[in-house]
């Protein structure tokens, strides 16, 4: 499965290392299940969003992957890709750039060429081949259409994907420069989110998340002295805060550092995808620990 995981220490900007392929095991035994794709998304002190990406971290840039990235930022996302739909091209490898806004998804959404005829022009947006970046597309369009209205726009194009395509899951993470977004839906994958104190439960203590398989480590020595949120496809540590977000849930961390969550498709798709209508491919991404 896909590991999501973003990060707002906001309205600090916080240094954090990401460590986005981690695995104590041999070179040997990660050749036979490495992600097929890693991805970091942050924003510069200018605002500028800043995306490093490699596809097939298995063969082709084992470096990029495991080489630790500290950078500072008010707002992070991460991505470790196994492919449902694309190539293994960085053009498919999230997270995406659109309108000064980062994108990074878990799940399958189907019947592209519906969702291609109701982008229209706005396909343009579109450099790769993927699911997801059609998906966020259609957010770009809708936050367009709201006036620039970030929940309303993501809550039209949600309830449009749940009432007109196939759905598997539709879990992802968007960032801006100061705010994050995430949604949960519907009920097929599990997304956690932290509402980190200072410090942690224990007080003065640095953020350190390690993800299941160590796929995903990230740490954060300014967190010892700043609040938090954390949203993630697992819980990274034993915090006993850790909470499941609700199918149909949207989050949102605001620039001032509030979290406000609302339930924003309250209805299930009108066309459920399982494995078995899945194809092989798209099946294996989405298994749970794989």
């Amino acid at each position: 499965m896909c590991r999501l995981f973003g990060l707002s220490s906001a309205p600090r900007r916080s240094r954090a290392t990401f460590w986005l392929l981690d695995a104590p095991d041999s070179l040997t035994a990660q050749s036979h299940r490495d992600p097929d794709g890693t991805g970091l998304g942050y924003f510069d002190a200018d605002g500028g969003p800043q995306v490093r990406k490699a596809p097939d971290a298995a063969y082709e840039d084992r470096d990029f992957a495991r080489e630790a990235r500290q950078i500072c930022s008010a707002t992070f996302i991460a991505h470790i890709r196994l492919a449902s739909t694309g190539s293994l091209t960085a053009a498919n490898t999230h997270p995406f750039q659109q309108d000064v806004r980062l994108f990074a998804h878990n799940g399958v959404v189907e019947d592209l060429p519906a969702l291609e005829a109701h982008l229209g022009p706005d396909l343009a947006l579109v450099r790769g081949d993927t699911d997801s970046e059609r998906v966020f597309a259609l957010i770009t369009r809708e936050i367009r259409r709201a006036d620039g209205d970030i929940g309303r726009g993501i809550e039209q194009a949600a309830r449009w994907i749940a009432a007109h395509l196939p759905v598997y899951s539709l879990n992802f993470v968007l960032t801006t420069v100061d705010e994050l977004w995430a949604l949960r839906y519907p009920a097929t994958h599990e997304l956690y989110v932290l509402e980190r104190e200072a410090g942690g439960p224990h007080g003065a203590r640095h953020l350190d998340h390690s993800g299941i398989a160590g796929r995903m480590r990230v740490h954060s020595g300014d967190l010892a002295e700043a609040p938090a949120c954390v949203v993630a496809s697992e819980p990274m540590d034993e915090h006993p805060e850790w909470r499941a977000m609700e199918p149909g849930e949207l989050l949102h961390v605001a620039s001032d550092g509030r979290v406000r969550r609302r339930s924003a498709v309250p209805d299930p798709p009108a066309k459920p995808l399982g494995l078995d209508d899945l194809s092989d491919r798209a099946a294996h991404s989405q298994k749970a620990g794989g």
